[in-house]
């Protein structure tokens, strides 16, 4: 399966890494999103009702974890990474309203269809991310 990102995913995923507080936000992408069938990235709270491109809330780590808003295109096999942010910490919030969902819904269809993307890939040795541009 390919990954992607748009780029709200990567302004809030690099703010967030610079805290010590949300240093396993890294791990946690490389975890559960890598390396998994589709299958096993379908749980979460559907924001759609869609079964063949399902928009999804995910939470990793708990009532206290992280929140993950993305959209897989199951027949194409890509998964697209919209938004992060914590429940706790300097950065915690809330759920985003309903208005913000739908804005981002509507964001990642229009990079998907302009390619305004990067694709998100492992390095060499499996603990980092690497985010690169879609040309």
């Amino acid at each position: 399966m390919n990954i992607y990102s748009i780029d709200t995913f990567n302004k809030e995923f690099e703010k967030l890494i610079k805290k010590n507080a949300y240093k396993s936000l890294e791990q946690e992408i490389i975890s559960y999103f890598f390396n998994k069938p589709i299958e096993q990235l379908l749980s979460g709270t559907r924001l759609n009702n869609s079964d063949t491109f399902p928009y999804i809330k995910k939470r990793l780590l708990g009532s206290g974890g992280f929140r993950f808003y993305f959209l897989i295109l199951i027949k194409e096999e890509n998964l697209y990474l919209m938004f992060v942010h914590p429940k706790t910490g300097s950065m915690g919030a809330e759920n985003i309203d309903d208005e913000s969902k739908s804005l981002l819904y509507k964001q990642v269809l229009k990079c998907i269809e302009t390619q305004d993307l990067h694709l998100v890939q492992l390095s060499n040795n499996g603990k980092r991310l690497i985010f690169t541009k879609v040309e």
